[in-house]
């Protein structure tokens, strides 16, 4: 085991007995999952605050930090109790007296800029709620970012001076074309004077004592993006688009982020303390390429939070995912437990990669040469073949036709499914001797910017007016018709696909908009009918992007894309009633959604397994608790809807397929089935995408991967995951197969097929690290 220098009794208890060679630029621990992660932060942070009572902290915004606070207030208004002190026990907390935090001062790491302060999703309405209120802080001895407190030219709000709220920094350097850009140059430079006073006040204070940071998907800590100068302080600046597509959600969507600027410390702000305790805690796989880059890199401006490396208490925490490319992890991976074909299946794959050569190229010298393959058992002629046999057999898995199966095709979010499993759930949909049901378990009304609900409005009331709306003439329509052949509006939207009629694609959507407010308004004629979808838009104009909206309207948003979920499976000739939507009661559009209980969100699930008895359920896997909370708070549910389920029947038989999608991907090794995906497939996936997900073609909310719309960025991924196989296979094992399925792939789609046991297992360990948190 390393030699755990400079650590601490809490971090050391949380130390496995993996030897780790500690080749980084700064120490890491490593836990099982997010909650975990959340669980050592906090006890850190409170073994830190007894020895610091008045010292200064700076902490995180964000999803992120979700089980630090809640494992911290846990601990704090429950520190005697026997679970909790059995905790402290644990974890070498050996002071009896609970941390007073009082005492602390509190900076603020960074804010949009501008942005209303009591704006819900303005970060100091986020420390306010969650640290200064939820941890019980002095606010007298909090140094915040307040951007209506910040002065500007002529004793202005921001509001006069940039009533677009775009800054436009090249007025630094340029000279004002008229009085409105010399107001605001000169409103700039004094907010770069706030943010030079406001540095000053941290350094008066001795600089921060405990810093506890995130790290973005361009490596950035704060709002340090890639490039930043390691003794970069306290400024208003510009971000690159990584970091807009992450700040969309908060902001109600990319055109609206890559317009806002940010006030943000800089790396040296964090490192001017040299005893400073800096952290940077991170979860999931997605992060493994920017852990990588910042522990195994030279220290540099590409990587910011490398500058933790300055610092001889700065740390890493991290999960296993996280962890997973550090090259310490990697050797544990190989160097224990028992070796199996999946050990062999990856170093082999790696050598290709990083000899750039293909499989069957590979020497025997190539072999032993390398640090990994070296260690297979029986390394010989046949090792690169049983690699090969490998993949083959995944692909022959993968294009085995099932018959007699009842698919419960599951989502976390609408387009889930569809863009983790389309091409293969439509290949196994042919054989009409299977039955396939579609359940999205959350509304997903937070996809649905303001701007597209308006303009859905504005259509639905010119149709009306008009008199396009003919079902309102029907005697019943207001009491009863509304629920009647709502399928319809599936059908009339789809017929005017192919003769490219907007016009009535955008009626037939008006359609669905009419019945959804009847059901939920209960108007009860024409007049009623058209003064609601007034009000619903003077609602919307009077709220900022990005605002949580009140219950009907999240409603209604979650309505329009349970309508734009069953026009993608009728692409396929699925009905409605195949097409489920769950709304779990958890999913409610806060920073932090509740945990999944079970009257509320499991037995929903246990009652559409009772009846549909599939024998074949598929969810988006994400054992780890790592990417967008709503994935893993699902994956908890139906877990435990299963072992419910297991209670009443036999389910040796049944058959767990995890899909994963533009958030994470599997490793091929780690995948049990590899399906080839034709380009006629990717057209069907995008054009289904495009013509059913009407709200997300704009790509509000992209991926920091790739801008543009999602049904893109799969069809990226399995072009990639081919190219990872081709290198194993050869790219004549597909163009030269005297399958034309083989022939035709252009990609590849990996899943997972696990037994109920299997999936248990993964799910129960997730369940265990959440177990005692409020």
């Amino acid at each position: 085991m390393k030699k755990l220098k400079n650590f601490t009794p809490v971090e050391k208890s949380f130390f496995d007995n993996i030897e780790r060679k500690n080749r980084t630029n700064v120490p890491y621990i490593v836990v099982d999952n997010f909650p975990n992660l959340g669980l050592l932060t906090a006890l850190r942070f409170l073994e830190w605050a007894h020895e610091n009572p008045n010292g200064v902290i700076s902490l995180p915004t964000g999803k992120t930090p979700e089980y630090f606070i809640s494992w911290t207030k846990h601990i704090l208004q429950n520190w005697e109790r026997d679970d909790v002190i059995e905790i402290r026990k644990k974890h070498l907390i050996i002071f009896d007296e609970k941390p007073a935090l009082d005492g602390l001062h509190f900076v603020q790491i960074d804010e949009f800029y501008p942005i209303k302060s009591t704006q819900g999703n303005s970060f100091f309405h986020y420390v306010n709620q969650y640290y200064i209120e939820g941890l019980g802080l002095n606010r007298e001895k909090a140094i915040l970012i307040n951007c209506d407190e910040i002065p500007l030219a002529e004793g202005k709000t921001y509001q006069q001076v940039f009533p677009d709220n775009i800054v436009n920094l090249n007025l630094r350097y340029e000279t004002p074309k008229n009085i409105t850009e010399e107001i605001q140059q000169k409103s700039i430079f004094l907010i770069d004077q706030w943010c030079s006073d406001y540095e000053q006040k941290i350094r008066d204070l001795g600089g921060i004592g405990f810093f506890l940071g995130g790290i973005g998907p361009d490596g950035h800590i704060a709002f340090n993006t890639r490039g930043s100068d390691a003794l970069s302080t306290t400024r208003l600046t510009a971000t690159n688009f990584e970091t807009q597509a992450v700040a969309a959600g908060d902001l109600g969507g990319i055109e609206v982020s890559k317009e806002r600027l940010v006030i943000t410390i800089g790396l040296e702000t964090i490192t001017y303390n040299k005893d400073a305790v800096a952290i940077i805690f991170a979860a999931g796989e997605a992060k493994a390429p920017m852990i990588k880059d910042a522990q195994e890199f030279f220290p540099s401006n590409l990587y910011p939070a490398s500058v933790l490396a300055k610092l001889p208490f700065g740390r890493f925490y991290l999960t296993a995912g996280a962890a997973s490319m550090l090259k310490d992890c990697i050797d544990n991976f190989y160097n224990s437990g028992k070796w199996n074909q999946d050990k062999t299946d990856k170093a082999v794959m790696a050598l290709t990669k990083k000899l750039n050569r293909y499989a069957e190229h590979l020497t025997l010298q190539d072999l032993q040469n390398d640090c990994y393959t070296k260690l297979i058992p029986g390394l010989g002629e046949n090792t690169v073949k049983s690699v090969m046999d490998s993949m083959e057999s995944k692909i022959i898995k993968g294009i085995e036709k099932l018959e007699n199966e009842v698919f419960y095709h599951t989502g976390p979010h609408h387009d889930d499914i569809s863009l983790g499993l389309l091409p293969y759930i439509n290949y196994q949909s042919r054989n009409e001797s299977n039955q396939s049901h579609y359940s999205v378990l959350t509304s997903g009304f937070t996809a649905v910017t303001n701007k597209f609900l308006l303009k859905s409005l504005e259509d639905a009331l010119v149709f009306i007016r008009k008199g396009e709306i003919q079902m309102l003439v029907y005697p019943d329509f207001f009491e009863t018709g509304f629920r009647n052949k709502k399928d319809k509006d599936v059908y009339h939207y789809l017929i005017h696909i192919a003769s490219r009629d907007t016009y009535q694609r955008n009626r037939a959507l008006s359609h669905r908009i009419v019945r959804n407010i009847a059901e939920l308004w209960d108007v009860n004629h024409r007049t009623e009918l058209e003064n609601q979808i007034l009000e619903i838009i003077f609602a919307i104009k009077g709220s900022y992007t990005g605002q949580n909206p009140e219950p009907k309207i999240q409603t209604l948003k979650g309505m329009l894309r349970e309508y734009e979920e069953e026009l993608v499976w009728a692409h396929f000739g699925v009905m409605g009633d195949h097409v489920h939507h769950l709304r779990l009661g958890f999913y409610t559009g806060a920073i932090f959604t509740e945990k999944p209980i079970k009257e509320r969100d499991v037995l929903p699930i246990l009652k559409q397994l009772r009846e549909i008895n599939p024998t074949v359920i598929s969810l988006a896997f994400d054992p780890e608790g790592s990417g967008p909370d709503t994935h893993y708070k699902v994956l908890q549910a139906i877990a435990e809807a299963v072992r419910e389920w297991a209670k009443e029947k036999d389910l040796s038989e049944l058959k767990i397929w995890g899909y994963r999608n533009v958030w994470y991907q599997f490793h091929v090794a780690d995948s049990s089935h590899i399906f080839p995906i034709s380009l006629n497939a990717m057209t069907t996936m995008d054009e289904s995408f495009t013509n059913s997900y009407l709200s997300q073609v704009e790509a509000s909310f992209p991926s920091y991967r790739y801008n543009g719309k999602f049904s893109h960025l799969s069809i990226k991924t399995w072009v990639e995951q081919l190219q990872d196989i081709q290198l194993i296979l050869g790219k004549a094992y597909f163009y030269d197969n005297q399958s034309p399925r083989l022939r035709a792939t252009h990609g590849l789609l990996f899943f997972r097929e696990m037994s109920v046991d299997e999936f248990l297992r993964s799910a129960r360990e997730l369940e265990r690290s959440t177990q005692g948190i409020p």
